[in-house]
């Protein structure tokens, strides 16, 4: 193995399977390129890099973004529920059932 090359891996996570695959690229080499070549596009044909965010170690980057050393490129799949209707919609039962204050949001 060449020593000029980095060592990177590439996961993706569905709710009953992860992929995490690990491959060794240039420096200078882009995210889009990375998950290219680390065959996971074959592997998951529903990941279109169109849609589908990407991002390093939790943060979100674009697919241009040159990778490092030791970076865990990360596809992330749509979300099926917005966080925030979510929340609102947890206060709103605690308000109902009596667990919340009607006026502050507080405990009751």
């Amino acid at each position: 193995m060449n020593d000029n090359l980095l060592k990177i891996e590439v996961a993706y996570a569905l709710p009953d399977e992860q992929s995490l695959l690990t491959l060794h690229v240039a420096p200078g080499t882009d995210i889009q390129t990375c998950i290219e070549q680390s065959g996971i596009l074959r592997r998951h044909p529903e990941i279109d890099l169109n849609t589908n965010k990407v991002g390093i170690w939790s943060r979100t980057r674009k697919l241009n973004d040159e990778i490092r050393d030791g970076d865990r490129i990360e596809i992330y799949r749509p979300l099926i529920a917005d966080p925030k209707d979510v929340r609102r919609r947890r206060a709103e039962k605690a308000k109902e059932e009596g667990r919340a204050n009607k006026i502050t949001g507080g405990k009751a």
